[in-house]
């Protein structure tokens, strides 16, 4: 059964969806992936939103741009945690979809991650998770030992090449 539900506005915002499931799927976290828009089928959208806790979703992803509504309104409806990522658009850089998402009234968080931020909202979603969950924790201390041990990987060549041929 899925526990994380990613949701997002349009098929423009897969590339940067795609980075939440990839890390969801490296820490064995199952997950749902769909497309809503909560502007043009809110009949829809107010349905799974409404129906997503009773589906087994423990935190929802959202992303969205421009006016960026559907974190906010996830976050309204449903009563877990709700992470926004805030996608890049060409008018104003995502500017205008981070503070729509991280702007949300008293009483309505949604936790909101870099603009294109995927990666860290599966991470974030694994994280709130592994609150309850021994064997996800473990997973992630062993994911960033991996990143620990890339980073120093990369020094390490750096060392041993120098700047100029690294």
């Amino acid at each position: 059964m899925a526990r994380v539900g990613i949701v997002m506005g349009s098929d423009s915002d897969m590339p940067v969806m795609s980075k939440a499931a990839d890390i969801l799927e490296e820490l064995g976290v199952d997950y749902e992936m769909t497309i809503i828009s909560a502007h043009r089928e809110p009949d829809v959208f107010f349905e799974y939103a409404k129906s997503a806790e009773s589906r087994g979703f423990q935190v929802i992803i959202a992303g969205a741009g421009m006016a960026a509504h559907l974190p906010g309104m996830c976050a309204a409806i449903f009563p877990m945690p709700v992470i926004g990522i805030p996608m890049h658009t060409t008018s104003l850089g995502g500017r205008d979809s981070l503070y729509s998402i991280v702007q949300m009234p008293s009483g309505i968080p949604v936790a909101t991650v870099a603009i294109n931020g995927g990666a860290n909202a599966g991470l974030l979603a694994a994280k709130i998770l592994a609150t309850s969950d021994k064997a996800l924790l473990e997973r992630l201390k062993e994911y960033s030992e991996k990143l620990k041990k890339q980073v120093e990987q990369k020094a390490e060549r750096l060392a041993q090449v120098g700047y100029k041929n690294y």
